[in-house]
């Protein structure tokens, strides 16, 4: 019976896939489901959440959750890849910015801004992973898209290396960020050092390791699920709403909606569902974790 319902903050390590991170546990939680949110590329390393069993189903919301990074770039060069996994090149012409003008121009980079993805990503193009494309050395230029990036600090400057802390929404691409950036400033860069330090309230700071899962166990890692989605308002069901609940049927919710979403728990504070509004005072459940 699939019992494991959770998360657990992983620190992926550098040189290994998301999906290799996932493989390495797969029979740890068997015959529960493991998903990872938020792909972090083989170059990186920091916070890989994994949801267990039903809390796979909370993947959208997880999407939601601001990002943060401590991103390293080398300026003056570029790569295919836009990273140092690729070729990297020097840039004709690419001038050595200042400290005050890398300062001036990180404010402009800040709030919802269109981002062309790199060549070298998993979105699909022409029906295509992208990346599978540009290997074979096809021509591929992604549509730019919006993304939103909340935050970026200077953290440290010694040319030719910029790092910077990041805060970000989801989809947004780190390397390509940093490549345009350094294009502004009219050089090139290539990402040498990416880690992710949180997402959302779960940080690098607190994340257990591979050794860690696989020496100790699942369960002495896994979070409650709920922490996922603290950001929805939370009602408490008795008895009685839960098995109307549990049955699909809306219940009476008398209080003034604040939000289009609930959380749905026990006394014990333990996440039974996701409800959303169904007319004026009413809420139905939208996803069911044990009601």
């Amino acid at each position: 019976m699939d019992t494991l319902f959770g998360v657990i903050n992983l620190d992926k390590p550098t040189g290994m896939t998301s999906r290799a991170a996932i493989n390495r546990l797969q029979r740890q939680v068997r015959p529960a489901k493991l998903g990872h949110a938020g792909t972090l590329d083989p170059l990186a390393r920091g916070v890989l959440l994994l949801l267990v069993g039903k809390a796979t189903r909370l993947m959208p919301y997880v999407q939601r959750l601001e990002k943060k990074y401590l991103a390293t770039f080398q300026l003056g060069v570029e790569s295919e890849t836009e990273d140092i996994e690729g070729t990297v090149t020097a840039v004709e012409g690419a001038v050595e910015p200042t400290r005050e003008q890398v300062l001036a121009e990180l404010p402009r980079w800040i709030g919802r801004i269109m981002q062309r993805p790199p060549s070298f990503s998993a979105l699909k193009y022409k029906g295509q992973r992208a990346y599978q494309l540009a290997r074979q050395g096809q021509q591929v230029e992604l549509s730019p898209r919006e993304v939103m990036i909340h935050q970026i600090e200077l953290d440290d400057y010694q040319y030719p290396f910029l790092r910077l802390q990041i805060c970000c929404g989801s989809g947004t691409y780190v390397r390509s960020l940093g490549r345009d950036i350094a294009q502004a400033l009219g050089s090139g860069a290539v990402m040498s050092q990416l880690v992710r330090t949180s997402i959302g309230e779960f940080a690098v700071e607190t994340a257990c390791t591979l050794e860690d899962l696989q020496e100790q166990g699942i369960t002495e890692h896994l979070l409650p699920a709920r922490r996922l989605v603290n950001d929805l308002p939370a009602l408490t069901v008795d008895p009685e709403q839960r098995v109307l609940l549990a049955n699909g049927r809306a219940i009476d919710f008398p209080q003034e909606q604040a939000a289009e979403e609930f959380l749905l728990v026990d006394g014990e504070g333990k996440l039974l569902g996701i409800a959303a509004a169904d007319g004026p005072g009413k809420i139905r459940p939208v996803k069911s974790f044990g009601l």
